[in-house]
C-alpha cells in the first residue's frame, strides 16, 4: 500500500510538473515596435501633426497682435493720457502673459490628444497580445525593452502583427517612429 501510494504521488506530481511548464511558456513582445507598424498609429500620428500646427499658427498669430499693440503703444504713447496709458499698458501686460503660458497649454493640448487617439490603439494592441499568448499557451509575457536577462523566450511580434493583420517592414526598412507616450498597451 505504501509503495502504491509512493508511485501514485509520483506520477501526480509528474503530471503537475507538466501542466506547470505548458503553462510558464515565455514570450516577449517590443509593444512600441508594435504600436509603430499599426495603421491607426499613422493616422493618430497625421492628426496630432495637424493640431500641432494649428496650435502654432494660433501661437504665431497672438504673437504678432501682441507686437503690433506694443509697437502701436509705443508709437502713439505720447498723444495718449496718463490713465490712457496704463489701460493700454495693463493690456499690453495681459498679452504678455497670455503668450507666456501659451507653450505650455499647447503642450498640454498635444499630451490631451494624444492620449486620446493612443488610448484604444494601445488597449486594441494589448488585446492582440493576451488573445496570442493565450490561443499560444504562453504564460508569461515580457516587454522587450525591459528585459536585461530572461529565460529563453519566444518574439511574438509576428504572432500579434498576424493577428491584426499588419505586414511587418522588413529589416532593412524602419518602421514609422509612434508616439512616445510612456503608456504601454
Amino acid at each position: 500500500m505504501k509503495k502504491f501510494f509512493s508511485v501514485t504521488l509520483f506520477a501526480l506530481c509528474l503530471v503537475a510538473a507538466g501542466e506547470v511548464n505548458a503553462q510558464s511558456k515565455i514570450g516577449y513582445i517590443s509593444s512600441q515596435e508594435l504600436v509603430s507598424v499599426m495603421p491607426e498609429t499613422r493616422k493618430a500620428d497625421s492628426s496630432l501633426q495637424e493640431l500641432r500646427n494649428a496650435l502654432i499658427q494660433s501661437a504665431t498669430e497672438k504673437q504678432n497682435a501682441f507686437y503690433a499693440a506694443y509697437e502701436k503703444f509705443n508709437k502713439d504713447s505720447s498723444t495718449y493720457s496718463a490713465s490712457v496709458k496704463t489701460v493700454k499698458k495693463n493690456e499690453l501686460t495681459k498679452m504678455s502673459q497670455e503668450l507666456s503660458g501659451e507653450e505650455e497649454r499647447i503642450q498640454q493640448q498635444l499630451q490631451q490628444r494624444q492620449q486620446e487617439l493612443l488610448g484604444p490603439i494601445n488597449k486594441k494592441a494589448y488585446d492582440a497580445v493576451q488573445a496570442v499568448a493565450k490561443e499560444n499557451g504562453y504564460g508569461y509575457i515580457f516587454e522587450k525593452e525591459a528585459l536585461l536577462v530572461a529565460p529563453p523566450g519566444d518574439d511574438i511580434l509576428p504572432m500579434v502583427a498576424k493577428k491584426l493583420n499588419i505586414k511587418l517592414p522588413t529589416p532593412g526598412t524602419a518602421p514609422a517612429a509612434a508616439p512616445k507616450t510612456g503608456a504601454k498597451p
